[in-house]
């Protein structure tokens, strides 16, 4: 698959199965989300990766932080299933830092740009990933569980695993529609 090709038919795959990356597999995924524009060369990112009992443990977190907020029986069990629906889940966080010349937001968008690269790169292996974020990712008790300093940021849990199904091939948009020229 040439870039272009990647660029203009890549899409989310919501529904995997194990097996989940292999080791090289992983490490392109990883060296992809590396590659991404980072002014000030300040890495301001960490992959949090959950694989088997990992899995397992990531439920548990979500099932005390919907506890600690207050969340219906039914959300809790919810919560429980959530980080089952791939066999690896990849927490992304932006570890952003004060900088005189990169601001926080900016810091916060390389770690996003960081997790649609390894969506991409999954892609182009034949691997289904989907960028999920919800109500967990901007949770303190998650954070705090995930050993996150109080100004990091998840931007994003990245679902990656097998596609279960073959996803129909989504219609391709005009992207000139979105312009306005001054």
């Amino acid at each position: 698959m040439d870039a272009i090709e990647l660029l203009l038919t890549r899409q989310s795959t919501p529904r995997l199965i194990a097996p989940a990356p292999d080791a090289s597999q992983l490490k392109i995924i990883l060296d992809a989300a590396i590659r991404v524009p980072d002014h000030g060369a300040l890495a301001p990112w960490e992959f949090i990766i959950a694989t088997d009992q990992g899995l397992n443990t990531l439920a548990d977190i979500f099932v005390e932080a919907a506890k600690a907020s207050g969340a219906d029986e039914d959300f809790v069990n919810k919560a429980k299933g959530m980080p089952m629906r791939a066999p690896m889940v990849i927490t992304v966080v932006a570890k952003t830092q004060q900088h005189p010349k990169v601001p926080v937001l900016e810091q916060q968008i390389a770690a996003g740009c960081a997790t649609m690269a390894m969506q991409q790169a999954a892609f182009a292996l034949g691997i289904g990933a989907v960028w999920r974020t919800g109500d967990f990712a901007f949770d303190a008790n998650v954070n705090s569980a995930l050993g996150l300093e109080p100004h990091d940021q998840i931007v994003g849990f990245l679902y990656v695993g097998t596609p279960a199904v073959a996803a129909p091939q989504k219609p391709q948009k005009d992207g000139s529609q979105y312009v306005r020229y001054l």
